[in-house]
């Protein structure tokens, strides 16, 4: 609407026709007419945060294997394990078991133990059911019932089919769900401005007793 031509072809097509009929708008710009500020709102915050998400990914492949390794750490101890980072980075990367990178306390306490494995893919690169199923083979010889798998990539079908009929509890995480994980922990990201919307507060005017 902010194009006078299209605001003229708006107009036009809004007056009746000779027969006193309404010529229908096209689909296309009906829908962009009714669209309300929240809508294309909501619309700019998922391309920003789509957007985002692709640079954080950009970012961990052009960085070194032990970023990314510390990445995880820092991501999961945000999350709540691990305790402190001097205790979870001194833990993952140092199990040297097949298949495994590291160990991680599921909780301050270390009452149970989560085992990680993270693989930087590149973009395209599918991970597929033969490395999942290798790590939890070793999840089994290490008598563990948990594990988390991190890739910046993908799952194949085959791989995320595959966990989902096992004793133990292995969660995949792509590089979408680990991306969108950073954005909604604060990982590698910082908040540049912040929006604030009022409304009108009802109760405020109401002259009830």
């Amino acid at each position: 609407m902010k194009y006078p031509s299209f605001r003229e072809f708006h107009k036009n097509e809004r007056e009746p026709s000779t027969e006193g009929e309404e010529v229908p708008l096209d689909t296309k710009a009906t829908k962009a007419a009714t669209v309300t500020p929240e809508e294309q709102i909501e619309v700019a915050y998922q391309a920003v945060r789509s957007a985002l998400r692709a640079d954080l990914l950009e970012r961990i492949g052009q960085n070194t294997p032990s970023f990314f390794e510390q990445l995880i750490v820092d991501l999961l101890v945000t999350m709540g394990y691990g305790g402190s980072r001097k205790n979870a980075a001194s833990q993952l990367g140092q199990s040297g078991d097949g298949g495994v990178d590291g160990v991680i306390n599921e909780d301050r306490l270390g009452l149970d133990r989560v085992y990680v494995q993270a693989k930087r893919y590149t973009k395209g690169t599918s991970v597929g059911r033969p490395e999942v199923q290798a790590f939890v083979g070793s999840l089994v010889g290490l008598g563990a019932t948990k594990g988390v798998f991190v890739t910046t990539s993908t799952f194949s079908n085959q791989a995320r089919e595959f966990v989902q009929h096992l004793s133990q509890r292995v969660i995949l995480l792509d590089g979408q769900i680990l991306a969108d994980l950073m954005i909604e922990h604060g990982v590698g990201v910082r908040t540049s401005r912040a929006i604030e919307f009022k409304r009108l507060d009802e109760d405020f005017f109401s002259e009830d007793d």
